[in-house]
């Protein structure tokens, strides 16, 4: 199999059910943008992998997960006629019950948030609070998609979106207190915002 089709010359692209449409659709940006999100944790992880913290190998792993949930998440965005939903992979509450039980766990360890923190710290921290700007403008274009397509989705589709955006609220709050805790376990300060 050729990795060029040359279908996208033309600015096209398709969605998982075959459906051809522009690469600025707003399906095209959530879920591209999901895609941009899922290289930065790729990015996140490697500085990880860098680190001797054993601490970091369950965070590692944890990301490891994240990934494969929002490679199933992509396609959900990607996904334009209902009677192909069901045949993707879900992604529902116990997911985000996941990265809920994550985040306590993580913050167990962490000192209280009494400041507003800068992005940065330590190479994996810093590649964190990148995935997490991404996945807020991840979130913001599933709100779009939403809008933009509000009275024409069926109550399954509307309950697909709903879902994949609290996922991404919920991963975004995960990917700060992960940056935190990155910072903790290698012994790295917070970068508090002086006003």
């Amino acid at each position: 199999m050729k990795i060029y089709t040359k279908f996208g010359d033309q600015g096209q692209t398709r969605l998982v059910g075959g459906e051809c449409v522009q690469k600025n659709n707003p399906r095209v940006e959530c879920y591209g943008t999901v895609d941009e999100l899922n290289s930065a944790i790729g990015l996140a992880i490697s500085q990880i992998e860098k680190e001797s913290s054993k601490s970091l190998l369950s965070l590692r792993d944890q990301l490891h997960r994240i990934q494969n949930e929002l490679f199933n998440l992509g396609s959900l965005l990607a996904c334009e006629k209902v009677e192909t939903l069901p045949l993707l992979p879900a992604l529902q509450g116990p997911h985000i019950s996941s990265l809920e039980a994550d985040i306590d766990k993580m913050t167990q360890e962490l000192q209280p948030l009494k400041n507003f923190i800068l992005p940065g710290g330590s190479p994996p921290a810093a590649a964190l609070h990148m995935a997490r700007t991404i996945c807020r403008r991840a979130e913001r274009n599933n709100v779009g998609l939403i809008e933009t397509l509000q009275g024409k989705l069926t109550p399954t589709e509307i309950e697909t979106l709903n879902t994949c955006l609290v996922y991404l609220n919920r991963l975004s709050d995960y990917l700060f207190t992960a940056a935190r805790f990155a910072n903790f376990s290698i012994g790295v300060d917070d970068q508090v915002w002086k006003k």
